[in-house]
């Protein structure tokens, strides 16, 4: 499938979590002009604790720079958990490293794109609480693997517990509402027609604040990715479940493509 312009967000390459084949898959199928890794593409806050990092990993870093050498434009934004790649904006070799970039689609509708963890107060204001719920959500991955493990065995799909979890509590759901305003709002004083970014691992496609709102997902729970095509039509497009690689058409309400994607999490019988 070839795309315009891809966005890929939260690969989180260092992490058990990390589904490095899907990501392989996704990216051997799928080709781009251009490129965007909208940040924690690396995470360092694990690697500090706990160096894993399996060839499949490492597949995937070769894979977009042979990408970047073919002509794809590889733009990569950092995040907070590859924050270190700030310190190093410019070129390298065929890809681009910015703190954020404004995007003009084929429509000529123009979106910033950023990682997304400058609006999150906790990140910002309490390092040390942001760290703990890390530790937490790294609890949650682990519990993935056995019931995954099993699910595999009895020839089911992949369930993502941590996703389930975090959709069902009331402050979570509160969090993301909250994000999005935020973002949006964001865009909007910067006379934007929309925002890109990622962070909160929680795909969407919706207006918000008069503006666009694009949230790329991740590829440790949703597995998903923004995609816009020759006709500059936006999409996401999933590794997971129902979505099979297939995008989400556009012009389908907002609300639809979030349920549909909630319950490919949340319900164990898919």
């Amino acid at each position: 499938m070839n795309y315009k312009t891809v966005w890929l967000s939260d690969l989180h390459l260092g992490t058990r979590g990390c589904d490095a084949e899907g990501i392989l898959a996704f990216l051997r199928q799928h080709n781009c002009e251009r490129l965007y890794l909208v940040g924690d593409i690396i995470d360092l806050w694990q690697l500090r604790k706990n160096r894993y990092w399996p060839q499949s990993h490492n597949d995937v870093i070769q894979k977009i720079l042979r990408k970047a050498r073919k002509g794809t434009e590889v733009i990569y934004i950092p995040g907070n958990h590859d924050e270190f790649a700030a310190q190093f904006l410019g070129f390298y070799g065929n890809v681009l490293v910015k703190s954020r970039d404004v995007y003009t689609t084929v429509t000529g509708r123009r979106l910033l794109v950023m990682h997304g963890h400058e609006f999150d107060t906790i990140t910002l204001n309490a390092r040390w609480l942001a760290v703990l719920g890390d530790v937490g959500y790294t609890l949650l991955l682990h519990a993935n693997r056995p019931v995954n493990f099993a699910r595999r065995l009895l020839g089911w799909e992949y369930w993502s517990l941590s996703a389930c979890i975090k959709r069902r509590v009331k402050n979570a759901v509160n969090f993301i509402s909250d994000f999005e305003e935020v973002v949006s709002h964001y865009a909007a004083a910067h006379q934007v027609d929309g925002i890109v970014c990622g962070h909160i691992h929680t795909p969407a496609i919706k207006r918000v604040r008069q503006v666009d709102y694009y949230n790329c997902g991740d590829w440790v729970e949703s597995r998903t990715a923004l995609v816009e095509d020759a006709d500059g039509k936006i999409a996401l497009v999933g590794a997971t479940a129902r979505f099979a690689f297939g995008s989400v058409p556009a012009g389908v309400p907002t609300d639809d493509v979030r349920t549909e994607l909630v319950l490919t999490a949340c319900d164990p019988s898919h």
